[in-house]
């Protein structure tokens, strides 16, 4: 299936369309700079890849990006519209939405309950709440969790789900929203190799079937080389490196900075093992 944007996987020659455009982007804490000057794009129906050692400013960067956090200086563009002064609320109405490293959804209420909720209140402005979810919310999260595997599930209080189905809900809750970009930050986070090959289908599908664009942090490599189209990695809220995942192993600076000559093999042994 072609997507749109994205030419080196492809073979299309036309240039890619730039979704997300971020420019200039800084963010300062006092003294200590989390977010320094950053630029980048994000085009239509790809898969972005940031990484980075820790402290890197890589979720600052997406607090920045959904609205949770307000930038010292530069601009976030959503298409042709700069969303960077919106709401986190605007912002997901207007079609973004995340994840988080910690599990948020609704502990207490149902897979079901927590996506119809999301479908119900992501979508727009809901100034006089119905009694009860609409019939479109409904259909939604039920596309939603057979989207992501939880259709057998469905019923089950969010707080009695293992890691890997809470992760998944977190997910579905964001797909639910029925956004154009979606943020994942550290998906596979504590997961094994079978549910991190399980998660990374998912991404694929969205890519693939539905056209999503996504970025993603992420400091399982790979997860992160197997999906990306692109990889941008931090450093002291700097862009290090910028470029494809064959290059990334390759990148003296990357190499010293981040992933070290035994990480720099890893990545080397799975993009070999793709092939």
């Amino acid at each position: 299936m072609s997507i749109a944007g994205i030419s080196d996987r492809e073979g299309n020659s036309e240039p890619p369309t730039p979704l997300l455009t971020v420019s200039n982007l800084t963010k300062r804490y006092g003294a200590m700079t989390a977010v320094n000057d950053l630029s980048f794009t994000a085009n239509q129906g790809e898969v972005l890849g940031i990484s980075g050692p820790n402290g890197a400013g890589k979720t600052t960067l997406f607090d920045l990006i959904s609205c949770l956090t307000t930038p010292t200086s530069g601009s976030i563009r959503f298409g042709d519209i700069d969303v960077t002064k919106f709401s986190a609320v605007e912002l997901c109405h207007f079609g973004i939405a995340r994840t988080f490293q910690l599990n948020a959804v609704f502990e207490t209420m149902t897979v079901r309950e927590n996506l119809e909720c999301s479908a119900y209140f992501g979508s727009g402005n809901r100034l006089v709440p119905g009694l009860r979810f609409d019939s479109a919310a409904r259909e939604r999260a039920r596309e939603v969790a057979e989207m992501v595997g939880l259709v057998d599930r469905i019923d089950t209080i969010a707080s009695s789900l293992p890691v890997l189905q809470r992760k998944l809900l977190m997910l579905g809750s964001a797909l639910a929203a029925n956004p154009r970009l979606l943020l994942l930050d550290e998906p596979v986070g504590g997961l094994n190799a079978t549910e991190i090959e399980h998660c990374a289908r998912i991404v694929r599908r969205l890519r693939d079937m539905h056209g999503m664009t996504i970025i993603l942090i992420e400091h399982v490599m790979s997860f992160l080389t197997s999906l990306s189209d692109r990889i941008v990695i931090l450093h002291h809220g700097s862009k290090l490196y910028e470029g494809s995942a064959a290059g990334l192993a390759e990148d003296q600076n990357v190499v010293e900075v981040y992933l070290g000559a035994s990480g720099a093999s890893a990545v080397k042994a799975a993009l070999t093992a793709e092939r």
